[in-house]
C-alpha cells in the first residue's frame, strides 16, 4: 500500500518554496491511548527540561513575574523581558524564585531586641509576615521563637520588641536535622502548623518549610522547578549588556535568553562567550535565526538553545517590511533538524503562533518548545491594566520595538537626532481580555495532546514509558513516518474537528 502524503524531507527540500504552519496538515495514524496519557515533557535548552512546551515571550505586555509564575506552575516557563532597568528585571526574577520553595535556606530572621517596626519593614519589602527569632539575628544562631501576623496585628505600639510577642521554641514544633523534604511535609501535616523551622542538635536554625509551599506542590504537580524546588524562570538580555546578565544570574535566573531580531551578529557572539566564560553552569539561548548557516555560528560558540523566526510576527509595522526572513514552518524544520543532528540542541519556534494547531505543527516539525506572545497577551497575568473599548474589555499588546518602549532603555540602535527620525519598527494593538492564563494553558495543552495522540505518539510499546511524546514525534519526523499534505487556500478553513 502506498503511503499517504509526503514526508518532511520531500516537502521542505523542494526548491524555491517556503511554508508557514497553515500551509501544512499532518496525516493521522493509529492512536491507541487517551489524550491524557500523552507526556509533553521536552527540552527548553541543553540542560533545562520542562513538563510542557509553552514559553511566554519576553515582551513588556506579556511576561513579568506573575506571567512567569503562572507558566511555570503549568509546566512551562516565562522569559522576563528586558524593557526596564536591570534592577527592575532582577527584582521580577526574584519574585518568581521566592514564590515556591522546598527548604527555605534564608528565611527572614530578627534578633530578640529588634522591634515590630522591623517586622513591618520585612512585610512591606517582601510580602512576608512570618519572622523567626534567633539570639544572633541570623540563620545558624540558636532559635528562640517565631513571630507571625497573629502575634502582631493588634499591637498598636510598634516599638515593642519581638521577644515580647513571639511564640517561644518550647511551644513550637520543629524538625530536627537530618530530615528529608517529604518527612518535613509529613510533620507539617500531622502537627497542623503553618511553618516548620528546621534545627540541628544544638538547636541552631538551619532552614524552614511552609505549608503554603506544600499546598502549591500538591495543586501543581507538573510545575517547572529547579534542584532547590523553586520555580524556574528565564530572563532576556540584549547583546552588549553584560552587566544586566550578571545581575540576572545573581538574582537566580535559570536561563538567559539573548533578545535580538537577528542572532548572527558579533555583539551576540561576544555576549555569549562572556556569559559562558563567567557563568559556565547557566544555559544561554541565542537567536533569532532561520537558517542552519546562522545557527552554526552560535552553536559553535556554545549556544544551549536557539530561537527560530524572523519576519513572521504579527507586530511588524509597514516600516519594517519582512523582505528578509523565512516562512516559519520551513525555518523551524531546517534549523531544528540541523541543531538536533549536529549539536543535540533544542530550538524554540518564535513567531507565527496564533492557536493550538500552530503549536502542534511547530512541535511536529522539530521544535522542542513554542514561544507565545499574542496567544497569551490579554490574560489576567499579562502586565498592564485592562480597559473598555467599543464595549469590550481589552489590554494593550505591543512589540518591544515600539516608540513607547524606547525611553525605558537607552539603546543606541534607536537613538536619532530628533524624535521624528526615530524608527518605529513594531506596532501595538488591543487584544480582548482572556481571563487567567492558568485556565487558558490547560485548554491549549489538551488540544496539543489530542493532535500528538492522533499522530500515534505517547502510545506505542516500542518506546520506554518515560519517553515523551515530543521526542517520539521528532524521531518519527526524522524517520519519515510523519506524513504531510500541502493545503490549498480553500482547505485552510476546513480545520479538523472532533476529540
Amino acid at each position: 500500500m502506498s503511503s499517504d502524503g509526503l514526508d518532511a524531507e520531500t516537502i521542505f527540500n523542494t526548491p524555491c518554496l517556503g511554508y508557514n504552519f497553515d500551509d501544512l496538515i499532518s496525516i493521522p495514524t493509529e492512536a491507541t491511548c487517551g489524550p491524557y496519557e500523552v507526556d509533553l515533557t521536552t527540552q527548553f535548552s541543553r540542560n533545562v527540561s520542562l513538563r510542557t512546551p509553552i514559553v511566554a515571550a519576553p515582551m513588556d505586555t506579556v511576561t513579568e513575574s506573575q506571567m512567569a509564575i503562572a507558566c511555570a506552575l503549568c509546566g512551562g516557563i516565562g522569559i522576563i523581558h528586558c524593557g526596564g532597568t536591570p534592577e527592575e528585571q532582577a527584582r521580577e526574577v526574584g519574585i518568581v524564585k521566592r514564590f515556591e520553595n522546598g527548604f527555605i535556606m534564608d528565611p527572614h530572621v530578627l534578633a530578640p531586641h529588634q522591634t515590630l517596626k522591623d517586622v513591618d519593614r520585612i512585610r512591606q519589602n517582601h510580602d512576608c509576615s512570618t519572622v523567626l527569632v534567633t539570639d544572633g539575628g541570623h540563620v545558624g544562631a540558636k532559635l528562640m521563637g517565631i513571630v507571625t501576623s497573629r502575634d502582631i496585628d493588634h499591637v498598636e505600639d510598634r516599638s515593642v520588641t519581638v521577644a515580647r510577642v513571639m511564640t517561644p521554641t518550647a511551644k513550637m514544633v520543629c524538625g530536627k536535622e537530618p530530615i528529608s523534604l517529604k518527612e518535613a511535609y509529613d510533620l507539617l501535616c500531622t502537627s497542623k502548623k503553618g511553618k516548620l523551622p528546621i534545627i540541628n542538635e544544638a538547636n541552631e536554625l538551619v532552614a524552614m518549610v511552609t505549608r503554603s509551599d506544600l499546598k502549591k506542590r500538591i495543586r501543581f504537580p507538573n510545575a517547572s522547578k529547579d534542584a532547590n524546588n523553586q520555580l524556574m524562570v528565564a530572563a532576556a538580555v540584549r547583546p552588549g549588556d553584560e552587566g544586566r546578565a550578571r545581575k540576572l544570574v545573581e538574582a537566580g535566573a535559570d536561563v538567559l535568553v539573548i533578545d535580538a531580531a537577528n542572532g548572527d551578529t558579533e555583539k551576540q557572539i561576544s555576549l555569549l562567550k562572556r556569559v559562558k566564560n563567567e557563568f559556565p553552569s547557566i544555559d544561554v539561548i541565542c537567536g533569532n535565526v532561520v537558517t542552519p548557516r546562522q545557527a552554526k555560528t552560535l552553536l559553535d560558540h556554545g549556544a544551549d538553545g536557539l530561537r527560530v523566526g524572523m519576519g513572521c510576527s504579527s507586530l511588524f509595522s509597514h516600516l519594517e517590511v519582512s523582505a528578509v526572513g523565512r516562512p516559519q514552518a520551513s525555518a523551524v524544520y531546517h534549523v531544528a533538524r540541523f541543531a538536533a543532528e549536529q549539536y543535540g540542541v533544542p530550538v524554540i519556534a518564535d513567531g507565527g503562533i496564533r492557536n493550538s494547531s500552530h503549536i502542534a505543527m511547530a512541535l511536529t516539525l522539530g521544535a522542542s518548545t513554542v514561544m507565545c506572545g499574542s496567544l497569551i497577551a490579554g490574560t489576567q497575568e499579562a502586565p498592564g491594566d485592562a480597559f473598555f473599548h467599543n464595549g469590550m474589555r481589552v489590554k494593550m499588546y505591543r512589540g518591544m520595538g515600539t516608540v513607547d518602549v524606547f525611553p525605558r532603555e537607552k539603546d543606541q540602535r534607536y537613538t536619532a537626532p530628533d524624535k521624528v527620525n526615530r524608527a518605529n519598527k513594531c506596532i501595538g494593538y488591543a487584544v480582548v481580555e482572556k481571563g487567567p492564563v492558568g485556565e487558558l494553558l490547560p485548554c491549549l495543552l489538551n488540544d496539543i495532546r489530542r493532535d500528538l495522540r492522533r499522530l500515534g505518539c505517547g502510545s506505542r510499546n516500542d518506546h520506554d514509558s518515560a519517553h515523551s511524546a515530543i521526542l517520539q514525534l521528532h524521531e518519527d519526523l526524522r524517520q519519515g513516518h510523519i506524513r504531510f499534505h500541502v493545503r490549498t487556500a480553500a482547505a485552510h478553513s476546513l480545520a479538523p474537528t472532533g476529540g
